[in-house]
C-alpha cells in the first residue's frame, strides 16, 4: 500500500500546479483579474513602428520626455496638418469604442441632411436603446430639426437622438453599413460597427489609430466643427399653452456639453485651444476620448482610450498631459508613423516629405514610406487654426481649417457633393459639401450659460443632469 501511495501522492504534486497555475495567472497577487495584454502583432497601417504593442516614441535632443502615470490602455497623440504621430501606446488596439464612435456616425451622415429640416419624432424610432443609454430628452410626436438633433449627439452624445437620425436615414442596419463603408473608405481598419451609437455590442471595436483617422475626417466638415466644439445650447422641449393669452410656447431647456476638457468642471480647468470633438464611456469600454486643440500654428489631435486609473476625470488629464507633451515634442520628436489618407484621395507631387506622387495600394506600406521620411505625410492635412482668443470657460472660438484632400471629385462620397460644392444640382438646399476648398471660417456665437438647478422644468431636464448642472458622462 505505501509502495502505491507514493506515485499517487508525486503525481497529484506535479499536477497541482498545472491546474493551479491559470487561476494565479488571471487573478494576480493582488486578487484581481489583471490588466489584458495588447497583441503581439496588430495592424501596421500607418508605420510598422505603430503596429507594436507598448509605447513608441523616438527621444532626440530636446525631446522632452512622455508625462508619468499614463495608464490609457491606448493612446495616440499626431500633428493634425502633417499627419505625423509624435508618439502612441498601442495605437492599433481594437478596443471598445462608446461614444466615440458617434464621431463616425457623423462623419457618414452629417453632409446627408438639410440641417434646417424638420422631423416629427415616432415612438418606434427611440425603441431599442440599450439601459442606461446618454440621451438628450427626444419625446414622441414632437418636432426637431436637424441641427436640434446634431446638437444632441455632440453635447449631450444622445443615443436616441442618434437613433432618431439613423431612421430618417433609411433605418440602423443601413446605417451601420454605411458607417462600416465609410471606416473602410478612410482606411480605419481596425474599427467594427455594430450599433451606431457605439453602445456595447459583441465585437463592436475601434482603436485610438482608427478614432483619430476618423476625427481628422470629420473636422473637414463646417458642421461637425461647429458642433463639437459648442459648449451649450437651448434645447426645444414639450409646447405649453399660456394661461393668460391662450397662445402655445415652445419650452426650451439648457443642454451642456459633456467634453470636460471644453468645459472644465470642479477639479479640471478647461484646456487652453481645445475645440472639443468627442467623449464617451461603457463599462467595457471604459473612458474614451478624442480631442484637438491648438497652440500657435500648431494643431494636435490626442486619443486616450480606457485609462486604469480611479482618479475623478482620469482620461481628460491624461489627454491634457499629453497634448502638453505634443506641442513641446511638436518640431522635435521624429515622427513614429503617419495619419494615412483616405482611398482615393488625391495623390501629391512635390509637397514637402511626399514621394512621386503615386499612392501606394497597400495603406500599410504608404504608412512605412511615409515614415521613413521625417515629416512625410504625402503631403496630406488640415490646418486649424483657432481665431481671436483661445477657448475659455463657457465660450467657443472660431475655427480657421484649410483642406487639401479629399477632393470632391475624388473622395468616392455621396452624388453630388462636387456639384453641390458650387451649388450645382445635386446637393439637397441647405445641405453642408461634404468637401470645400478652402474650408470656410466659421465664428459661433458666444454659448449661453447653462441652466442653474431649478431653472429647467423636471420633466424637461436631460436624463444625465446632475443636480448641480454638471452634465454625467455619456453612456454610449
Amino acid at each position: 500500500m505505501s509502495r502505491g501511495l507514493i506515485p499517487a501522492v508525486a503525481a497529484a504534486l506535479l499536477l497541482f500546479p498545472l491546474s493551479a497555475g491559470p487561476a494565479l495567472a488571471a487573478d494576480g497577487d493582488s486578487g484581481k483579474p489583471k490588466e489584458p495584454k495588447p497583441p503581439a502583432r496588430m495592424s501596421e497601417i500607418g508605420g510598422e513602428l505603430l503596429g507594436r504593442p507598448g509605447t513608441q516614441v523616438r527621444p532626440g535632443p530636446g525631446v522632452p520626455a512622455l508625462p508619468a502615470k499614463r495608464t490609457g490602455r491606448s493612446w495616440i497623440v499626431a500633428d493634425a496638418e502633417s499627419g505625423d504621430v509624435l508618439a502612441a501606446h498601442n495605437a492599433h488596439w481594437k478596443l471598445p469604442p462608446a461614444s466615440t464612435l458617434k464621431m463616425l456616425f457623423a462623419d457618414t451622415l452629417l453632409p446627408k441632411f438639410d440641417k434646417k429640416q424638420e422631423h416629427k419624432v415616432l415612438r418606434t424610432e427611440l425603441e431599442g436603446m440599450g439601459a442606461g443609454s446618454s440621451a438628450v430628452g427626444l419625446k414622441e410626436n414632437l418636432t426637431y430639426t436637424v441641427r436640434d438633433l446634431w446638437l444632441g449627439v455632440f453635447l449631450r452624445s444622445g443615443n436616441d437622438a442618434v437613433r432618431v437620425l439613423a431612421h430618417k436615414n433609411g433605418g440602423i442596419d443601413k446605417t451601420v453599413q454605411e458607417m462600416q463603408a465609410r471606416a473602410e473608405e478612410l482606411n480605419a481598419l481596425d474599427t467594427t460597427v455594430v450599433s451606431p451609437d457605439g453602445y456595447d455590442a459583441p465585437r463592436q471595436f475601434s482603436s485610438a489609430y482608427d478614432l483619430t483617422l476618423i476625427a481628422r475626417s470629420g473636422l473637414q466638415n463646417a458642421d461637425f466643427r461647429e458642433y463639437c466644439s459648442t459648449v451649450s445650447a437651448d434645447f426645444p422641449g414639450k409646447w405649453k399653452t399660456d394661461k393668460k393669452t391662450k397662445k402655445k410656447k415652445r419650452e426650451t431647456f439648457a443642454i451642456q456639453n459633456t467634453d470636460r476638457l471644453l468645459t472644465g468642471d470642479y477639479d479640471l480647468t478647461p484646456y487652453k485651444g481645445v475645440a472639443g470633438i468627442k467623449n464617451g464611456y461603457t463599462s467595457k469600454a471604459g473612458w474614451t476620448f478624442t480631442g484637438v486643440a491648438q497652440r500657435g500654428e500648431r494643431v494636435l489631435l490626442v486619443t486616450v482610450m480606457n485609462p486604469s486609473s480611479k482618479e475623478h476625470n482620469a482620461v481628460y488629464k491624461e489627454t491634457a498631459k499629453l497634448f502638453d507633451w505634443g506641442f513641446k515634442a511638436a518640431g522635435k520628436a521624429e515622427p513614429v508613423g503617419t495619419l494615412v489618407p483616405p482611398r482615393g484621395a488625391e495623390p501629391t507631387t512635390g509637397e514637402a516629405g511626399g514621394t512621386d506622387g503615386a499612392r501606394p495600394e497597400d495603406p500599410a506600406q504608404a504608412g512605412v514610406a511615409a515614415q521613413e521620411t521625417p515629416g512625410g505625410s504625402a503631403g496630406i492635412g488640415t490646418v486649424l487654426g483657432l481665431m481671436g482668443a483661445l477657448l475659455v470657460v463657457l465660450a467657443a472660438a472660431g475655427l480657421l481649417v484649410h483642406r487639401r484632400w479629399p477632393l470632391p471629385e475624388r473622395a468616392g462620397r455621396h452624388p453630388g457633393d462636387a456639384q453641390g460644392a458650387q451649388g450645382a444640382p445635386g446637393t439637397p438646399p441647405g445641405v453642408t459639401p461634404r468637401s470645400r476648398t478652402p474650408w470656410k471660417l466659421w465664428k459661433p456665437g458666444k454659448p449661453k450659460e447653462p441652466g442653474k438647478p431649478g431653472e429647467t422644468p423636471a420633466s424637461e431636464k436631460s436624463p444625465e443632469g446632475k443636480p448641480e448642472g454638471k452634465p454625467e458622462e455619456p453612456r454610449g
